[in-house]
């Protein structure tokens, strides 16, 4: 379990997003949670999204792709590629919106998520760049915040 409450941390770019976040879960759970493609597609997506399809390939230069079908109907396909995992510590995956063939919409932005260890806790650190605009930062916050509330949830079960 965790306090589903943001942090959105200030920064200097008003096209960077930074969320910070404690989870009542061991860091290493946690972590498996964004690798495990079993759990990812427990989780993925905001309140009301399913998960239809998950390719995951979660070493450097992996790619990944997920299929997402909202409450209205509407699918959602987003992509990329892994660019650094070192468990249980830190995720860096470039992240893109495309479209059912797999065709990318930019623009392209980096996601790096860190995991510290809290005693038992852990401090997730959610850092995406770099938006076209401010208004697709706060999308973009938004939908994380959910998806977030959602690995809240999903903890909860384990």
């Amino acid at each position: 379990m965790a306090e589903k409450n943001n942090l959105a941390v200030a920064e200097t770019d008003e096209r960077v997003l930074v969320i910070e976040r404690i989870f009542d879960a061991p860091r290493e759970l946690v972590f498996a949670c964004w690798i495990e493609p079993q759990r990812i597609a427990q989780w993925m997506g905001p309140k009301g999204f399913a998960t239809r399809s998950l390719a995951y390939d979660p070493r450097p230069g992996g790619s990944y792709r997920v299929h997402m079908v909202g409450p209205d109907g509407d699918e959602h396909w987003l992509q990329g590629v892994f660019r650094e995992i070192t468990p249980p510590e830190r995720l860096v995956r470039t992240f893109c919106w495309a479209d059912a063939s797999g065709n990318p919409t930019p623009p392209e932005t980096l996601l790096t998520v860190t995991f510290a260890d809290l005693n038992g806790k852990t401090r997730l650190t959610l850092h995406q760049a770099v938006f076209e605009s401010a208004a697709a930062r706060d999308q973009h916050q938004g939908g994380w915040t959910s998806t977030l509330d959602r690995l809240v949830d999903y903890l909860a079960t384990l």
